[in-house]
């Protein structure tokens, strides 16, 4: 068995199970996914293929799903481990909370086998009633991560219900993307909103796979660089995603600074093509 490469950057939400959901259609979009997560220094991954939550309270349904994912995760798994041995592949699922209550015992749903799960919220609106869900997935001994939170329909004026989520007991994850306007400016907006009130907890690429995409983690990486604020993307992408792995709860990430300079933000945009 290899020994995890601590150094290396976690990745703890995409979608590069074949042919499942609407990420990676097949085993040469998996490797080639990969072999690019590993050009940005990624190299623990664990990828979270959709699963509805209402499917959890119906067992021969959700066995059904779940069977599916195994046979497609196991084939990915097995050419990974023989093309990318430096890499450490698991596997949980992004659950859509479309059901006020769902049911989480299953190992195979939350992240690598831990407590920790990665939810959504249907259709990306904020549904009533969401704090009171997280307590309840809290109350099952489970950690809920809520998945890019900054992509919610009306974000920017409800901001303080992230901290609502937070005091509830959940967890938040931003994605890379969010920090260059790829969900377009509001979500920009309400991401760097989260990581100034310091409420972020992880980062991660929700990469789907495809060859049109982008994985934008350089482009995210730039941002904390021209704050001087590269110890807290360290705890968002590296050390509060390998202490998921272990179980562990994430370590208190600081507020970002301040925006930069416009001559602050060449000097990173120079330093950075010229990598």
């Amino acid at each position: 068995m290899i020994r995890p490469d601590t150094k290396s950057l976690v990745d703890i939400h995409n979608h590069l199970v074949p042919g499942v959901d609407d990420g990676a259609r097949d085993m040469r979009a998996v490797t080639d996914s990969i072999e690019r997560m590993t050009r940005v220094q990624v190299r623990r991954i664990v990828t979270t293929p959709h699963i509805q939550g209402s499917l959890t309270l119906v067992g021969s349904r959700l066995e059904a799903r779940l069977a599916e994912v195994d046979e497609a995760f196991e084939r990915a798994h097995s050419a990974i481990k023989e093309d990318f041995p430096e890499v450490e592949f698991r596997r949980g699922h992004e659950v859509l909370i479309d059901v006020p209550e769902v049911d989480l015992s299953d190992p195979r749903i939350r992240l690598a086998g831990t407590s920790f799960v990665l939810v959504e919220w249907p259709r990306l609106q904020i549904p009533p009633g969401t704090p009171r869900v997280v307590e309840r997935i809290r109350e099952q001994g489970y950690r809920p991560i809520i998945a890019h939170p900054e992509r919610y329909a009306g974000m920017n004026r409800f901001i303080s219900l992230a901290g609502r989520w937070r005091e509830a007991g959940a967890y938040l994850q931003v994605n890379y993307g969010s920090l260059v306007g790829r969900y377009g400016s509001e979500a920009q907006m309400v991401a760097f909103q989260l990581l100034r009130e310091g409420w972020a907890d992880y980062m991660a690429s929700d990469f789907h796979g495809h060859p049109s995409l982008k994985i934008y983690k350089r482009e995210a990486w730039t941002e904390f660089e021209v704050r001087d604020a590269v110890p807290t993307a360290e705890l968002l992408n590296r050390t509060n995603p390998s202490r998921l792995l272990e179980d562990l709860e994430p370590m208190p990430v600081p507020p970002l600074p301040a925006d930069p300079s416009l001559m602050t933000r060449l000097r990173g945009m120079l330093n950075r093509e010229s990598a």
